[in-house]
């Protein structure tokens, strides 16, 4: 059994609990692996904060499209974060944002590591 702690001591909150699920039946030499997949491919939620709030200075959706949602950061791109409403939200939610990805990146190394 795994410790999510021992392999990936950066996580927090909701994204910690739900690794820690996906670990728990995973012997040493996967959870290895899945710690690499993962981390190499998980984005960080001050990351997506920061990309968020470049949207301000006229630049918006950057944020979208680090967590791979290419239709809403043209949306936000070409509305100029719908009017900074959907800019402001989105600086509110970045957690959810960047967990949201986080989990879709979780899932598809646990499929690609079996």
């Amino acid at each position: 059994m795994a410790n999510v702690i021992d392999y990936l001591p950066e996580l927090e909150g909701d994204e910690a609990a739900y690794i820690s699920k996906v670990m728990e039946s995973m012997d040493e030499k996967t959870a290895d692996r899945f710690t690499r997949v993962y981390r190499a491919r998980r984005k960080d939620p001050q990351t997506v904060l920061l990309t968020a709030l470049v949207g301000f200075f006229g630049v918006a959706g950057i944020h979208r499209f680090i967590v791979g949602q290419l239709g809403m950061g043209l949306l936000y791109l070409f509305t100029a974060g719908l009017c900074f409403i959907g800019t402001i939200v989105d600086v509110i939610n970045y957690k959810n944002l960047a967990f949201e990805y986080n989990r879709e990146v979780a899932r598809d190394a646990v499929s690609l590591i079996q």
